[in-house]
């Protein structure tokens, strides 16, 4: 049976749908930056995700071909995430102003991926699909200390959940830790296309640490 993430790192990836503190450890990832609404169809965003699922599919089944990844095991492409950020972002993202979002769309790599297996995978794409895989890059994460929660709803409903996170967060000691570099992350475990979106199911995370004393 192939690897799932979702299954595996259930703390991660299947949190409850009220808040929670976790520590993240270090985790690679496939990576396109961009800015702009992600709802426009021909954005940004939406290009993103259709140059991460080239590459992730690439080594997904690289051992069916000539090139062996070390230590590759048969596993689930991991979910679409998205670290997000707008200019004086200090309590989330204001979905209000969603063509001024930033954005680095991701998917986890396994483990035993390496900047060279990244590096094959963007060749071996750009040949086979003739398309342009420049704006991928192999990005890693050390999130530490974060609170999460499951969102179920819409993308627009998601500042409630975070106004519980944050809640949850400060009395238990702690207090949000957004900056340049700890940024506002989402996990989609649901297809939009495809799914009602009062069930969408989103995990959203966000940095906190330790209140001042």
């Amino acid at each position: 049976m192939a690897f799932d993430f979702k299954k595996e790192y259930k703390e991660f990836y299947m949190p409850k749908n009220k808040p929670g503190i976790v520590e993240v450890p270090k985790m690679n990832y496939i990576a396109v930056r961009g800015k702009g609404d992600p709802n426009d169809e021909a954005g940004e965003y939406k290009q993103s995700i259709g140059l991460l699922y080239g590459i992730g599919f690439t080594i997904k089944m690289s051992y069916k071909g000539p090139y062996k990844i070390q230590g590759f095991f048969e596993y689930v492409v991991p979910p679409l995430e998205g670290f997000w950020w707008q200019e004086g972002m200090k309590d989330g993202l204001d979905y209000g102003r969603k063509n001024e979002m930033n954005f680095i769309s991701v998917i986890r790599l396994p483990d035993f991926v390496t900047k060279k297996d990244f590096i094959w995978a963007i060749g071996e794409a750009s040949e086979k699909k003739k398309q342009d895989f420049s704006k991928v890059e192999f990005f890693t994460c050390e999130e530490g200390l974060c609170v999460q929660c499951m969102h179920i709803g819409s993308y627009d409903h998601e500042p409630m959940t975070v106004q519980l996170m944050h809640k949850y967060a400060e009395e238990n000691g702690y207090q949000p830790d957004l900056t340049d570099t700890r940024l506002h992350h989402e996990i989609y475990l649901s297809d939009p296309r495809r799914c009602d979106v009062s069930r969408l199911k989103t995990v959203i995370r966000h940095p906190i640490r330790k209140k001042a004393e």
